[in-house]
């Protein structure tokens, strides 16, 4: 058995589990499971062991993952959806350092701009949702959770 198949078998279903997670389609995440694998295989000599094989699969495999997720919807598009949570607040959430910093800014933040951005991002709810549960506009609700993305990033920036 060589090294890289090693590897598959010990980490499959370890990035399967997560990207059935992210996708809730297992057709879809078995596809991307196999897409990482590949990209992995192509890519094992920069490899460089700065974190665990599993981490290193799974970015690979969100990446891919969130790829996929915009080419669709390109193809397809959904009036009051909106896309998912901000990608740079996703990569701050990785580690466990820096999602401290995001839950200590969190934290310190006045309403409403807390409440906003927990039900956008944690509650994963639309604007067109979060601007009926305040009674206010849409365009207030987008307002809103810029604003609270930017305090946010300022304090993690300052840390």
């Amino acid at each position: 058995m060589t090294e890289f198949e090693k590897i598959y078998d010990q980490y499959f279903r370890e990035v399967y589990a997560f990207i059935l997670s992210l996708s809730r389609d297992e057709k879809l995440a078995e596809e991307i499971t196999q897409e990482t694998f590949f990209k992995a295989l192509k890519s094992m000599d920069s490899f460089q062991g700065h974190s665990k094989m599993n981490v290193w699969l799974c970015q690979i495999a969100k990446n891919t993952y969130f790829t996929h997720y915009s080419k669709q919807k390109r193809y397809v598009t959904e009036e009051g959806k909106d896309q998912p949570g901000d990608l740079i607040l996703e990569k701050l959430m990785e580690s466990k350092e820096a999602a401290f910093l995001v839950h200590k800014a969190l934290h310190s933040m006045a309403e409403p701009y807390k409440e906003v951005f927990t039900l956008r991002i944690f509650g994963e709810l639309s604007f067109r949702e979060i601007s009926e549960l305040f009674g206010k506009t849409e365009n207030w609700a987008r307002v809103t959770f810029y604003r609270a993305k930017q305090k946010i990033q300022d304090v993690v920036k300052e840390e």
